[in-house]
């Protein structure tokens, strides 16, 4: 069966050789529908049309946009790079790999192939995913706002969530499940991962959580295993009218989604974020929400939100940071504060805690991800009748556990996203209405999937 296929081409090589390696590619089964030239001149004769030997031929004002028109104009399965160096380098390669992945197009060249990751229309209600570009994103936070919003609108949706201590088989947290730090305990006593992003969104969001397991991610971000589809298939036979499908790490979802939020710290690289196939999940967003930029990280998120805009210059963007939001009353009580939050923040998070919820912070750890450090930041909360934690990696094995035996009491906390300008919380309640927008367009975009057999 033929391949419907376009070739990238440059000036660099002589038309003939060109048209010959084209020639090639129609004998192994290619049908050639369309040539993009990416550029080079030097081996062109002046005022000439070259000739490859295919019925068209794509240029435009760029490599990106050209391949663009050619994949919306000519519908291929697969884009084959018959170009070079100089016309093109590792970078630019993978930007447009980049774009024909996005666009569910296959990516080869001479050594090397890219095939767009599965993501098959399971989903049998709109879909939101919320993806991110790294672990400690803030992504769990922002889906548990997210299905705050939704409720608050009498719109309550079911989160299908993965990670990378889900449960063996896919498992529904309802609304009102025992998640006390007593339960939570217990779970971890029994070898369960009892900070998992399932526990997390259902105690924070109080949606019905079904929580999966997935293991490894790939350059485009699929998962190389996970139980995420028998996770969407209890979430379709639930009453909620819309399911958000969380990420794990910078692992997209494997399934469809009708709209995309994808979130990016303020200190990731941007050459990661940009570069490789980085964008390749930028490419995928509707919205794009850079987290932790507070004033020490302003700068940085300045610089990242500018390269961001460069690639995605029509997707709107907006700066966040996040503030702790304990789910118990802490106000007069001595509290120990542990979080995952970089270093550089997290003094202003204990203010925070000070000035809005009236605790005296007697200290505080930001090592949350790791339990050697973390038991010996513990060993410094003397003082303190309360511990307030964030409900991510050791806070039920090693924090909880602590701080149960020291007789202290235990408060889980949200982070809450809030817009930032210039690195200062600005709360104008824009952030809901972009959330809300990506709903609906869930909403539009949405089309059922046929029954099987019809």
């Amino acid at each position: 069966m033929s391949v419907r296929t376009v070739v990238l081409v440059d000036g660099e090589h002589y038309p003939p050789v060109v048209r010959a390696a084209i020639d090639d590619l129609r004998a192994r089964g290619h049908d050639v529908v369309a040539a993009v030239v990416l550029g080079g001149t030097e081996k062109l004769r002046l005022g000439d049309h070259p000739d490859y030997g295919v019925a068209e031929l794509v240029t435009d004002s760029d490599q990106i946009t050209a391949l663009r028109r050619a994949i919306e104009d000519f519908q291929p399965e697969l884009v084959v790079d018959a170009s070079c160096s100089p016309v093109v380098d590792s970078r630019s390669r993978m930007l447009l790999a980049s774009h024909a992945l996005a666009r569910g197009v296959a990516y080869a060249g001479a050594d090397f192939r890219f095939d767009p990751p599965p993501r098959p229309r399971l989903v049998t209600k709109p879909s939101v995913a919320v993806v991110a570009t790294a672990k400690r994103s803030g992504k769990t936070a922002l889906a548990g706002h997210l299905a705050r919003v939704m409720s608050g609108q009498a719109r309550p949706p079911v989160i299908v969530a993965m990670g990378r201590g889900g449960p063996e088989e896919p498992e529904l947290i309802e609304v009102g499940h025992d998640l006390t730090p007593e339960a939570l305990l217990r779970l971890a006593e029994d070898g369960r991962h009892a900070a998992s992003d399932h526990f997390e969104d259902a105690l924070m969001a109080r949606v019905a959580t079904i929580g999966t397991r997935r293991t490894g991610g790939g350059l485009a971000g699929a998962p190389l295993h996970s139980t995420f589809d028998r996770g969407v298939e209890i979430a379709n036979q639930r009453p909620e009218g819309i399911v958000i499908l969380e990420g794990s790490g910078a692992a997209v979802p494997p399934v469809h989604a009708d709209a995309t939020i994808c979130v990016i710290p303020a200190d990731a690289d941007p050459e990661i974020v940009t570069g490789y196939l980085g964008p390749y999940t930028l490419l995928l967003a509707d919205l794009v929400v850079v987290t932790l930029a507070d004033e020490p990280l302003d700068r940085a998120a300045k610089a990242l939100e500018d390269r961001i805009r460069e690639l995605v210059p029509g997707t709107p963007l907006v700066r966040t940071t996040f503030r702790p939001y304990p789910l118990e009353p802490i106000s007069g009580s001595s509290i120990f504060f542990a979080t995952t939050a970089p270093p550089e923040v997290a003094g202003m998070l204990a203010a925070h805690l000070e000035s809005e919820h009236g605790a005296r912070v007697v200290g505080w750890s930001t090592n949350l991800a790791d339990r050697t450090l973390l038991v010996e930041d513990l060993k410094a909360a003397e003082g303190a009748g309360v511990l307030v934690t964030e409900l991510k990696a050791a806070a039920v094995d090693v924090a909880t556990r602590v701080a149960a035996e020291a007789g202290m009491d235990v408060v889980y906390c949200d982070n809450r996203p809030v817009v930032t300008s210039g690195g200062a919380p600005v709360d104008d309640g824009s952030f809901d209405e972009h959330l809300l927008g990506v709903v609906d367009l869930a909403v539009q975009r949405f089309e059922p999937t046929p029954p099987r057999g019809s």
